[in-house]
């Protein structure tokens, strides 16, 4: 009786991490973040919201997916934001956080607007990650990566939202 309690108990412990709350205040930023890090041991510095304002960049894209346990659990964007594997998101190393940017494949020529709001990607000639729903409307899915061209429509949300002019 004991071992399948504990087995029950380590069974559900991961779990938990789905239904923990999110203080909201832990979500809040002050404007853009635009703060420095450090990732695999290299300083990333953000661009300033005026240097995004004026960005567009051809590059190639990837798709990823924060949930866990398929997708029943949501992740975490670099905003503290809870992901879902349906949400249409992107990731971006040095654009201030976050912003809309219109991503439009230079293969199949679709296009969607998407909200920047995590950091990425990380690994070497990677321009853009892209949510798994969002890489599904541009038609690269199941490629896996696709050439896409970029531009900034805004930066910030709400009061601090600074249109491309």
């Amino acid at each position: 009786m004991c071992v399948r309690v504990c087995l029950l108990f380590a069974c559900m412990l991961p779990l938990v991490s789905c239904f923990q709350s999110v203080n909201p205040k832990e979500r809040d930023y002050p404007g853009y973040k635009m703060a420095p890090y450090t990732v695999k041991g290299q300083r990333i510095v953000p661009m300033t919201v005026d240097q995004a304002l004026h960005y567009k960049a051809v590059g190639i894209c990837s798709h990823y997916d924060e949930t866990s346990f398929f997708g029943l659990c949501s992740g975490k964007t670099a905003l503290g934001e809870d992901v879902k594997s349906y949400h249409e998101h992107a990731a971006h190393r040095t654009l201030p956080l976050p912003c809309k940017i219109r991503v439009t494949s230079c293969r199949t020529g679709r296009s969607i607007v998407l909200r920047v709001n995590d950091r990425g990607p990380f690994v070497k000639g990677r321009l853009l990650d892209i949510s798994s729903a969002a890489a599904k409307k541009l038609g690269f899915r199941e490629r896996g990566l696709d050439k896409v061209y970029i531009e900034v429509l805004s930066v910030g949300d709400g009061k601090w939202e600074r249109r491309r002019g």
